[in-house]
């Protein structure tokens, strides 16, 4: 019995000691554990405090340097914390230098920043990386489409919009006589009421034998100076029916050159003018009593509205660049496309945001021209971007001075600068 007893005591020893051994195991492991995880959030800590390697990203431009500057602020203002500083810097003839430096990682861009119509020939080139290789499309979800169109070239996205320009109909609230008509057919009868071209006053004046003053009527009328695949279009039946129709308004619009009828109206000769932004201040220093209308509010006889060419401002990324900074463009791009810059620039040169949130704010939302050049965006087309487009414009004017100015028939002229454009275009191989 005695013996049972020391056996059994024996082996509950023997089980205490094993526990007693693996609870110290785990309290020892618990301990190093917690060590190191000490150690881990410190090293975390002292990285996260670590300053970021600073990088420049260098844009090239040939517009405005005040609105280059307003733009350059905004993304430094809002990338400071991640150690990138944006130069905007211009460049007379951007495209001769694109052509000379866009493979030059040494001496080009990182960036550039132009008209959408120049975008055809730098993509030709091989030097732009597509922006949706940098960024998600969803950053740019609130863009115009318009805008986001016109930064495409063969289906590939290649430039971010950030503001845009249409034409626009400008009164004197001080000359014109009751409501703006919403047809152009009445639009036509109120310019013969009101049209006293040998006392030198007029209605409506109207660049009418410059292309894209035209492009309104010929779009609207389903014609096409060219088209996306590069022909021609100065004989398709449309657009011939267009330049007639816009014939009779010629005759009421003074001689159409872009000094005449600018003077016309800022000298208060004429009540109202198809032009844009660019024109406004000549007609602030002029002290004129503006009203604006879009283009989109008229309609055609064949119900449908106006259709303006629009020019589109936006930035491209160099190859190289998405290559050895894309993620710091990335960021770039990411402020570019939001909201805060397309407020800036509205208040403080009149461009028209190509982001739809831009105009929730309510001083953009009270600027008349800004509201009108965006509802104008419903029916106006991204001026083409293909390289062919550049010698459209010598044929087409041609083709409107010869019957507008000439008295030419339109189907002869047509066809005259049908062959001129073809040969043009050919030309160009």
């Amino acid at each position: 019995m005695k013996k049972r007893v020391k056996q059994s005591i024996s082996l509950l020893l023997c089980v205490l000691l094993v526990l007693g051994a693996l609870t110290g195991c785990g309290s020892k492991d618990t301990k190093d554990t917690s060590k190191e995880t000490k150690e881990t959030t410190k090293e975390e800590a002292k990285e996260s405090s670590t300053p970021k390697e600073p990088v420049s990203i260098k844009v090239w431009h040939d517009g405005n340097e005040a609105i280059m500057k307003t733009i350059e602020t905004r993304v430094n203002d809002t990338l400071k914390d991640e150690n990138i500083t944006v130069t905007f810097e211009k460049k007379a003839g951007i495209t001769d230098q694109m052509k000379l430096y866009g493979n030059d990682e040494a001496n080009g861009p990182d960036m550039y920043m132009a008209a959408h119509d120049s975008l055809g020939t730098f993509a030709e080139m091989g030097i732009l990386a597509p922006i949706t290789d940098i960024i998600d499309t969803s950053v740019m979800a609130d863009q115009l489409p318009m805008t986001v169109d016109a930064g495409k070239y063969k289906d590939t996205q290649y430039m971010l919009p950030i503001y845009f320009e249409t034409l626009l109909f400008m009164y004197n609230k001080d000359l014109w006589q009751g409501e703006v008509p919403t047809t152009t057919d009445a639009l036509y009868d109120y310019m013969v009421a009101n049209t006293n071209a040998d006392a030198g006053t007029y209605a409506v004046v109207n660049q009418h034998s410059t292309a894209y003053n035209v492009a309104p009527v010929i779009n609207g009328f389903g014609g096409y100076i060219i088209d996306k695949d590069a022909k021609p279009g100065l004989n398709e039946q449309a657009t011939k029916d267009a330049i007639t129709y816009n014939q009779k308004f010629a005759k009421l619009e003074a001689d159409g050159d872009y000094n005449t009828v600018t003077t016309l109206f800022n000298e208060g000769k004429a009540a109202a003018i198809i032009g844009g932004p660019w024109l406004i201040d000549g007609i602030n220093k002029a002290g004129i009593k503006l009203g604006v209308k879009s283009l989109s509010s008229f309609t055609l006889p064949n119900g449908n509205a106006l259709a303006p060419y629009s020019g589109v401002q936006g930035v491209g990324v160099m190859k190289y660049a998405a290559a050895s900074k894309k993620d710091a463009i990335a960021k770039v791009l990411t402020v570019l496309a939001g909201p805060e810059v397309g407020i800036d620039l509205a208040k403080t040169a009149n461009c028209a945001p190509a982001n739809q949130k831009s105009y929730d704010d309510t001083t953009v939302a009270a600027n008349e021209m800004i509201v009108a050049i965006k509802d104008t965006a419903s029916t106006a087309l991204p001026m083409p971007n293909i390289p062919q487009m550049s010698v459209m414009w010598g044929p087409t004017e041609s083709l409107l001075a010869a019957v507008n100015k000439s008295g030419e028939d339109v189907n002869k002229a047509a066809d005259k600068y049908q062959k001129e454009a073809l040969k043009a275009i050919s030309d160009m191989q």
